[in-house]
């Protein structure tokens, strides 16, 4: 009944659809449908050539996702996947950036090919770190949110380096179903053909799947073949609907999950309603961006509107499925040997033969060390000190909400605290014409403890454990990163210099702003080790900080605002620097600091070095051409992180 609802709803919705910003009425569209005759005016021209592709469009692409994610989660039996989570999506993306760069001309042709070519990649990196029997569990979304911060960094200075190739590439990352004709209709339908062959005959393989993988090869099922053969084919339909649309995030994953609440319990049967539910929902998106269109002025892409009715629907889900004791865990592996002033004498002996590196070395007659002159002088200092206080603030307040939190995969970037900062400062400098660089600490500070708020209330619930914190927090930072993506699709030199400032690029700090970036995150570091007694006995439970005399409550507050305005601080200046406030606690912790304030005095130095090689590493490897700060770091954090999971994986 519930499907028949559906199918029938269907056809209502497209119809509703066809009305916005059209002054054609029901008898007018009917007449072009059935005739095919139009008197050549601009509003038959344009529902006939734009707005009905564009329904035609947006139910291919919706059914394409519904149905692909579907046939992900059964496959692993995990309903929090789809190719978002995956990497996929991202993989898809950078593929075609790589090829708009690497081979212009070939981009009519083979587009489609180097989507498929990412985006399996992406999913081969993430079966690597997690195993192909792992698949269930918290281990396989990070490493596919690890692998969608590296790859979006490599996109970033691709993007960067080679801006003109890639301008028309802005739009593929905000998702857009804008169409001025028919071909990319015909050339999509052809390619979602393979989702009539899985929804014919998937159905009873993937039933017998649900009895558990030895069950269904005792049945005669090949699994091994069949999750290749599936895998492959909804990734072809995904690389095909990337290579035209966009990027469109949310639908895989929420409409799976809503097929199941409303009653799908077959195989067969979800891949129908998640079918028949993605082609509604990017439906009804596309209305709202439609909309949006008519009130604005502006284009809004669809991806966005997507996000915004998708991001809601995934954290509801996320509440609703997942409980306190969640089985999704991490492990953190201490050093069996004790910390020794020894090792931080030696971290900061390193950390000194870094920043000599970074002052000393130069590229012009192949690499040479020699003092900078008058005019290497004043560029070099303030990247120095800009790295080193960055990456020293981004250790330590990663440090406080591992600890205060009780997960030690807590940090500002895979919580959404660092997305809220970029959406408040992108937003800021969208809406008043201000330079991204000109905004305040204070305005990145309005983001990041929105962001934190909303993850309070969201994550009480379930006392902070790891897996809800972690999924709800990669939700908003899908959502926000949307968001940004459409002001990002614009293509004007002003973006530029946003997308130059997400990349977390050191050259255009001032001395001014590195000497306000020392001094804050030094006297916020110096609070955080004042307050070593409070984190440490929050970080022991509440109950016992209670039973020892801390205002739990105040306590709890003060520190997260001492993390947040960490992460906020270095933000609004550098923008955001993704993996350090995971890599340097976990490396401290690899090297036996387990008391508080040894540490935040380890992850300091640590992250510090790290931070500042990254800008060293960023100004040789492709020299003359530069990569920025931040891009280098989420490089190598990225590769750090997910061999810290592969580590974990191979541990537990």
């Amino acid at each position: 009944m519930r499907f028949l609802l559906l199918c029938v709803s269907l056809p209502f919705i497209c119809v509703l659809s066809l009305q916005i910003d059209s002054d054609l009425s029901l008898w007018q569209q009917g007449q072009i449908l059935i005739n095919q005759e139009l008197d050549q005016s601009y509003e038959q021209i344009d529902w006939a050539y734009s707005r009905l592709p564009r329904l035609v469009m947006a139910l291919l692409v919706g059914a394409c996702m519904g149905l692909i994610g579907s046939v992900i989660q059964q496959l692993t039996r995990n309903p929090l996947l789809s190719p978002a989570t995956l990497g996929s999506s991202s993989g898809a993306w950078l593929g075609l950036i790589i090829l708009a760069v690497v081979w212009p001309e070939g981009q009519s042709q083979y587009q489609v090919f180097a989507a498929m070519l990412g985006a399996c990649i992406a999913l081969a990196l993430v079966l690597m770190i997690c195993g192909v029997r792992n698949l269930t569990g918290l281990s396989v979304v990070l490493s596919g949110m690890a692998v969608n911060l590296l790859f979006g960094a490599i996109a970033i200075a691709l993007i960067l380096m080679n801006d003109q190739y890639a301008k028309n590439l802005f739009i593929w990352g905000a998702g857009d179903l804008s169409q001025n004709g028919w071909e990319k209709v015909h050339w999509l339908w052809p390619h979602c053909l393979l989702g009539l062959a899985i929804l014919g005959f998937a159905g009873k393989p993937l039933d017998l799947l649900k009895m558990g993988q030895s069950a269904a090869s005792g049945r005669g099922l090949n699994v091994a073949a069949l999750f290749l053969v599936l895998m492959l084919v909804g990734l072809w339909m995904l690389s095909a609907a990337i290579t035209m649309v966009g990027i469109v995030g949310f639908l895989g994953l929420v409409a799976p999950n809503l097929a199941r609440l409303i009653g799908a319990r077959a195989a067969g049967k979800e891949l129908y309603i998640s079918t028949l539910l993605g082609a509604i929902l990017l439906v009804v998106a596309d209305s709202l961006a439609l909309y949006l269109n008519t009130i604005t002025f502006e284009v809004v892409p669809t991806g966005l509107t997507t996000a915004f009715l998708g991001a809601p629907l995934l954290i509801w889900l996320i509440q609703k499925r997942l409980s306190q004791q969640d089985k999704i865990t991490y492990l953190t592996h201490y050093s069996k040997a004790s910390f020794t002033s020894t090792k931080l004498l030696v971290s900061g002996l390193v950390l000194l033969v870094i920043v000599l590196l970074a002052l000393l070395t130069h590229m012009d007659n192949g690499l040479n060390f020699r003092w900078p002159d008058e005019f290497a002088w004043p560029i070099r200092w303030p990247r120095i000190v800009a790295s080193l206080a960055a990456g020293a603030g981004m250790a330590v307040s990663g440090v406080i909400m591992q600890r205060l939190i009780h997960n030690p995969l807590a940090s500002p970037d895979l919580l959404g605290v660092s997305a809220g900062a970029v959406l408040a400062l992108v937003a800021t400098s969208g809406f008043l014409g201000w330079r991204i660089g000109e905004l305040g600490p204070l305005v990145a500070f309005s983001g990041s403890f929105l962001i934190l708020l909303i993850l309070l209330v969201l994550g009480s619930r379930f006392r902070f454990a790891p897996a809800p914190m972690i999924l709800t927090g990669v939700a908003l930072s899908a959502f926000i990163e949307t968001l940004v993506q459409g002001v990002l699709m614009k293509g004007t030199e002003e973006v530029y210099d946003i997308l130059r400032w997400l990349a977390g690029s050191t050259y255009r700090v001032k001395p001014d702003q590195a000497w306000v970036l020392m001094l804050g995150v030094s006297v916020l570091i110096l609070i955080s080790l004042s307050l070593h007694r409070w984190l440490t006995l929050m970080s022991m439970g509440r109950e016992v900080a209670a039973a020892r005399g801390v205002n739990v409550k105040r306590a709890f507050i003060l520190l997260l605002i001492l993390s947040v305005s960490l992460c906020s601080l270095v933000t609004s200046i550098l923008g955001p620097i993704a993996f350090v406030s995971i890599v340097a606690p976990h490396l401290a912790s690899l090297l036996g600091a387990r008391q508080v304030s040894t540490q935040i005095l380890l992850s300091a130095l640590l992250g510090a070095g790290f931070l500042q090689l990254a800008d060293w590493l960023g100004q040789m490897v492709i020299y003359p051409n530069q990569l920025a700060a931040g891009t280098m770091a989420a490089i190598i954090g990225g590769v750090f992180f997910m061999l810290l999971l592969l580590r974990n994986r191979s541990v537990s």
